[in-house]
């Protein structure tokens, strides 16, 4: 009950569009027998894949390049996202014989074939002859032909012409023997939605169908304030820039219902015609704030996303991160459908990564939960846009340095593929991210220097260097199992989220909730109980008020002496049994002295609300007394510094995937003996180069 009212929002705007464009369902076509080289393909957990664009190169060179692609064990290739000109020539002439003898010749080479529906780039033909299919920007400026993703998702029309070319594409190879799977779109949500007078009729029919009435709407938004009363539907406009909080909320999780209501047209007629054992799938942008990713994952049947460094080398802990939210949205093993091939095009700095950097990536994937990792880009076509974009082939077709160390990561895969089979992460310690709290926090900052998904970040670094695994997950998600729940900046917190993690506190579990938490109600409003809301009470405590920052303040107690930044909230501890842990030192006078940490046992278990940014140093100590409180204990046991432990386990079976990230080699020493599955040896300690990975499999 509580995701479907979570996600409900959503499938409200994908079922009045689908009404609108009258879609029907079809009926399934046959297709062929199953492939035994697609079949052993399966077996193998971890797949190594490329993005592949046949269309841009004379058929002659094909097999070129899928002999490359077997040599370096790459056994997945994802194409057509950007070829519906190719598919669909001009308007209803459609041309499939090329792709036809793709998909045959990879199957030559072992190598299987995901299909990405084209409608990120729509062709100039449509474009030119329905200009409505085009997105309006805030400016009010159509976009225009020969970029990407210029079409509108809330154009019926467009629509229209996206659920064609997914069913064509469906009916031709959804039975098809070498398909793999589908992925939707590519990367959407990045260009966001049309500031159109179509987009502003659904944005207010949807809220029509969320509150019914409008004084339901104008009591939740509390438009009394500057005199924003509405007593017509028609005249609620589209946000640009500041305006009412409750609008500006609302708007963030109309464009993520928009944008599953554009997916859903494609994945319902793709369903229609394909075998079930065809995923489908979509290239997700990790922690991209434009569209509610728990929600447009939901409909897939796995989570993907697009792995990039851009500028710099590996940051380990966002990245790592990110993994884990990706693996959160489904709660359930994932895919990075692209990843960088040393350097990118479009950063600041397009610096290539280090030789054997791209490997450890690859490892680091592995080990937060992916079961395939695909290089973007195959080759580069020799015009367009991207062209300075890593690539495994050169513009002469043949292999870059990077290709050999590629290929050691295919045999790699190949070497301990089946052993991790069935395995995933497993975690003691959850992190909730939010996309409301995070939407309502930005609008209102309050300090420019408040960065929620930093703060995030601060708690996941210092929790998983104690706990070695962490998962992020909604905050609606199931919680049982997990030692300690922390959720920083929980800014939105309705009545039923606070009575799901009341729930786990009563039965056992450690909640931690950061600064600025239980503020406001799913309306965006403030909550009259003041923070931590509908938690205040069994906290036994209280935010009297909170402060921007102009400077650091200090902080001591339990966790030493420190230092609070940015943002500090004075606590009051009301109960008797609230223990206070910290306290502010000399700053506004306001704060002095006062509560910046209290702790309260609930039931089975504890909620501890922390009031202020701590200090790396300060935030470390903290997260290693929430551990303690916890029962939180270290995966695999203690590393030295730049070792990031991965562990998988399923089966009855235990892995450690061990990455180096430092500069120099670092010894390690085990619990007790494993085996070293890359280096087919085993021991109880081992030394990891830089960038050195190893396998370790607990047969203990």
């Amino acid at each position: 009950m509580l995701t479907f009212r979570k996600l409900s929002w959503a499938a409200s705007l994908c079922g009045l569009v689908l009404l609108a464009l009258g879609l029907c369902r079809a009926q399934s076509s046959g297709g062929a027998a199953e492939d035994p080289a697609k079949a052993a393909l399966l077996k193998l957990p971890l797949l190594l894949g490329t993005d592949w664009y046949p269309e841009q190169w004379p058929e002659t060179r094909w097999d070129e390049d899928l002999r490359l692609m077997e040599a370096a064990h790459i056994r997945v290739v994802r194409i057509t996202e950007f070829a519906w000109s190719r598919m669909e020539p001009s308007e209803g002439q459609y041309s499939f014989d090329w792709l036809d003898r793709v998909i045959a010749k990879a199957a030559q080479y072992h190598i299987a074939v995901v299909l990405g529906t084209p409608t990120a780039t729509p062709p100039a033909w449509l474009t030119q002859k329905y200009p409505e299919t085009l997105r309006v920007l805030d400016t009010g400026q159509r976009d225009t032909h020969g970029n990407r993703a210029q079409g509108s998702v809330t154009s019926a029309v467009y629509l229209r012409f996206c659920r064609d070319i997914a069913e064509r594409m469906a009916e031709r190879y959804g039975h098809n023997a070498n398909v793999l799977g589908w992925q939707i779109d590519n990367e959407y949500g990045y260009a966001n939605i049309s500031y159109d007078d179509t987009t502003r009729q659904q944005f207010q029919d949807w809220l029509k169908a969320k509150y019914k009435t409008l004084d339901n709407l104008n009591a939740r938004w509390t438009t009394a304030y500057w005199s924003e009363t509405y007593d017509n539907w028609s005249e609620i406009p589209l946000p640009i820039g500041g305006h009412n909080p409750g609008l500006l909320l609302d708007w963030d999780r109309f464009i993520t219902a928009a944008w599953d209501a554009y997916q859903r047209v494609q994945i319902d007629v793709i369903r229609q015609h394909v075998d079930p054992k065809q995923f489908i799938t979509g290239n997700l942008m990790g922690f991209f704030e434009g569209q509610d990713y728990f929600v447009l994952s939901a409909p897939l049947t796995m989570a993907s996303w697009d792995n990039y460094v851009g500028t710099g080398h590996m940051r380990v802990d966002s990245i790592g991160m990110t993994h884990d939210v990706v693996r959160g949205y489904k709660r359930q093993n994932f895919w990075v459908i692209e990843t960088q091939p040393g350097a990118v095009n479009w950063a600041p700095v397009n610096n290539f990564l280090n030789k054997g950097e791209v490997r450890a990536v690859a490892w680091q994937d592995v080990g937060h939960g992916a079961d395939e990792v695909g290089y973007w880009q195959w080759r580069s076509a020799l015009n367009g846009q991207e062209e300075y974009h890593g690539t495994l082939i050169g513009p002469d077709g043949t292999p870059v340095p990077l290709y050999d160390e590629v290929a050691q990561l295919g045999r790699d895969f190949e070497t301990v593929g089946t052993t991790l089979q069935g395995t995933t992460p497993v975690s003691q310690v959850a992190l909730l991210y939010s996309y409301d709290s995070r939407w309502a926090i930005d609008h209102q900052k309050h300090t420019v220097n408040y960065d929620s998904m930093a703060l995030l970040t601060s708690y996941y670094h210092a929790l998983r260097r104690l706990s070695q695994s962490v998962d992020v997950v909604s905050p609606y998600a199931p919680l049982d199992g997990y030692k300690v729940v922390v959720a920083p900046s929980l800014n939105v917190l309705p009545e039923d989220l606070a009575q799901h993690l009341l729930a786990y506190v009563r039965n056992g579990g450690h909640l931690v909730l950061g600064p600025r938490s239980g503020m406001k109600d799913e309306f965006n409003a403030l909550l009259p109980q003041r923070q931590p809301g509908y938690l205040v009470e069994p906290l036994g405590g209280r935010v009297e008020q909170y402060y921007a920052l102009e400077k650091d303040v200090p902080v001591t107690g339990i966790f030493g002496n420190g230092t609070g930044m940015i943002w500090a909230e004075q606590l009051s501890a009301r109960a008797a049994d609230t223990e206070v842990l910290m306290q502010y030192g000399k700053s506004n006078g306001w704060l002095d002295g006062q509560p910046g940490v209290i702790t309260r046992k609930v039931g089975k278990g504890r909620i501890t609300y922390i009031g202020t940014i701590f200090d790396d140093k300060t935030m470390a100590i903290a997260a290693q007394w929430i551990a303690q409180e916890s029962g939180v204990t270290p995966a695999l046991g203690p590393v030295p510094d730049g070792i990031e432990v991965c562990p998988r386990s399923g089966g009855g079976k235990q892995f450690f995937i061990l990455i180096n990230w430092a500069e120099e080699t670092r010894h390690v020493t085990l619990p007790h003996a494993m085996k070293f599955l890359l280096a087919g040896s085993q021991g109880d300690s081992l030394d990891l180069a830089p960038y050195g990975v190893e396998v370790l499999l607990d047969a203990k």
